[in-house]
């Protein structure tokens, strides 16, 4: 199977799991790496009950089964782990080493390997055993608590700070580093990927700003969490809704022109005592008209202004599609690779596949000759007919 991409070359053996594993696993996979999941041999109904064909985090793999909780697979996992670059595995900490699959042994049969662990809480900790979800991981970094508007309740935005921001891509990330430095030192190691520490990094300039004196932690009274009245969201004529960013005094003297605000006498755009005067004029002036009117007047203006989209519309914005942010792939519209390279660009190559589908190609590409498929077939993989 030739692949390309930046990742071409790489061998990740991914354990099925939910969230963040499957989407950082997405994310090598449209870089080229090969990744192999190993599936459970039946459906479990994860998370919430996804049909496979579209949860297309699963994009890019092909797939063996195999049962973990029987001696024989947990011999045909450690020869697929001795042949691959990356483990990633998302079982609470413990599993693995219960299953006899734990760093130790995988680090024995394989010293180059990276061995990636994305969990919520961390590997250790008071909490690291607990249960728990992408909400419950923001609310205890103090994320969640910033984000919503004042005198009003936190709001989750959706699960993309936690499982796909904190999660997800830093478990790429991590991945990448580890596999840069296994290559240069001949050694691998274990990466403790926390959606906890992830989503707590994420949040690092507000750190800095609280410190400074430049953040107040009383939600929606800062410039960003639509505090400041020209960094939010109003409402059109038509139900519909605008986003404005217009920080810099260029860009809002800008937007107040293009509103017909510039000779209304509004207070200084950074004096908070004059904000609700400015948000109340915002909240006129955009009412006045549709969001599409209002895209027709701001066409090819600085004043940091876009429609709200909803994901359908998105796909169909002559932007998105003049840079090909979407593809069409075994039947579904979805994002396309990024980021994006100049020589070795990334790809999606198939949709997620069924349990077991293309994984016999994917072990004679693992090295594995008839004999040793046969082994591994006899120890418990399953492919598909």
């Amino acid at each position: 199977m030739v692949r390309m991409g930046p990742l071409a070359g790489l061998r990740v053996l991914e354990f099925e799991a939910i969230g963040p594993v499957p989407f950082g696993c997405m994310m090598l996979a449209d870089m080229g790496a090969d990744v192999l999941l190993v599936d459970r041999p039946s459906d479990p109904r994860l998370g919430f009950g996804r049909d496979r064909w579209y949860d297309i985090m699963m994009r890019g793999r092909r797939s063996v089964t195999l049962d973990l909780k029987t001696a024989d697979g947990v011999l045909a996992a450690r020869e697929l782990a001795g042949r691959a670059d990356v483990v990633v595995e998302g079982f609470r900490p413990g599993v693995m080493e219960r299953l006899g699959l734990g760093p130790d042994v995988l680090l024995a049969d394989n010293p180059k390997l990276v061995l990636a662990r994305m969990t919520g809480w961390g590997q250790e900790g008071p909490l690291a055993d607990r249960a728990g979800h992408d909400i419950d991981y923001i609310a205890l970094t103090g994320t969640l608590h910033a984000i919503g508007r004042a005198d009003d309740d936190p709001v989750p935005p959706l699960n993309l700070v936690g499982d796909f921001g904190g999660g997800g891509m830093m478990l790429a990330y991590g991945i990448a580093c580890g596999v840069i430095e296994a290559r240069a030192s001949g050694r691998g190691q274990v990466i403790d990927a926390a959606m906890v520490d992830g989503a707590a990094l994420l949040a690092t300039m507000f750190n800095g700003m609280l410190a400074g004196g430049k953040w107040s932690e009383q939600r929606g009274a800062n410039v960003l969490d639509t505090g400041a009245p020209w960094y939010d969201t109003y409402r059109t004529l038509d139900g519909r809704w605008v986003a404005i960013g217009a920080i810099e005094p260029k860009f809002y003297a800008e937007l107040l022109d293009r509103l017909g605000l510039g000779d209304a006498g509004l207070p200084p755009q950074h004096e908070r005592g004059g904000w609700p005067a400015i948000r109340a004029a915002f909240t006129r002036a955009f009412a006045s008209r549709t969001r599409d009117d209002w895209c027709a007047v701001f066409e090819g203006s600085d004043a940091c202004f876009a429609p709200v989209l909803t994901f359908s519309e998105a796909r169909a914005h002559p932007h998105a599609r003049a840079r090909h942010a979407h593809v069409h792939l075994a039947g579904i519209d979805q994002p396309a690779a990024a980021p994006r390279f100049s020589r070795t660009p990334g790809a999606l190559r198939n949709g997620p596949p069924a349990r077991g589908e293309r994984g016999r190609d994917a072990l004679r590409d693992w090295g594995f000759d008839d004999a040793g498929v046969e082994r591994l077939l006899r120890l418990g993989v399953g492919l598909a007919a």
